[in-house]
């Protein structure tokens, strides 16, 4: 398991259909180490904090894997690392093997899955495709966010050291869930009790439950 790629950006103002959204999803590959700390990447900015960054969105995590299925979909389209607005392009850690909760060691940083990726329009915005969002959701290839437990420094080669969650579900397991229309309560419940998950998710959860 391998970082790919460490990939920042700052917000930008962007024209769609005649109004200006301000974005962060555009993210540039970094040379050399580059400081995990507080709730970012140093280098890295979030746009509406509302909805992205904080705690348990601190760090975005695509699997590079996913780049072979996009280039089929996309045909003609260039697809840079960080053309997802994930800050780390990573091999080996998929959906379906990774799990809430789960910590990663890359370089001197360590960090927690907190939840998958759900993603708004400006994904839509930066693919300039008005279909990316019912795509992106319908693949399941979510990505995931992480954490920040320990602050320290990555970069781009990094070998990556997985610690497992037991008894917890995986990021695939609760994409799948939470997108969509039907599911068993004990499934529900499940995801519910998940002490790691980012607390509105649990919150979700425990609301279709009632």
């Amino acid at each position: 398991m391998t970082v790919i790629s460490v990939n920042t950006g700052r917000p930008r103002d962007i024209r769609v259909n005649g109004d200006v959204v301000r974005t962060s999803i555009w993210k540039s590959p970094r040379e050399g180490r580059v400081r995990a700390i507080g709730f970012n990447l140093e280098g890295d900015e979030q746009s509406d904090l509302s909805v992205h960054g904080g705690r348990y969105k601190a760090v975005y995590i695509y699997p590079s894997e996913h780049y072979a299925f996009w280039r089929h979909e996309l045909p003609g389209m260039e697809l840079p690392w960080g053309v997802f607005g994930e800050n780390l392009t990573t091999e080996g850690l998929l959906e379906t093997d990774v799990c809430i909760g789960d910590r990663l060691r890359i370089g001197s940083a360590e960090f927690q899955v907190t939840q998958p990726r759900q993603p708004c329009y400006k994904l839509g915005i930066r693919f300039g495709r008005e279909d990316m969002l019912k795509r992106f959701v319908a693949s399941g290839r979510s990505g995931f966010y992480v954490s920040i437990v320990t602050e320290g420094d990555v970069g781009s080669g990094d070998g990556i050291l997985l610690s497992r969650r037991e008894n917890s579900m995986s990021v695939a397991e609760i994409f799948s869930l939470k997108m969509g229309t039907r599911a068993a309560r004990h499934a529900l419940a499940r995801a519910a009790s998940l002490s790691d998950l980012t607390p509105s998710w649990c919150e979700h959860f425990r609301t279709r439950l009632a």
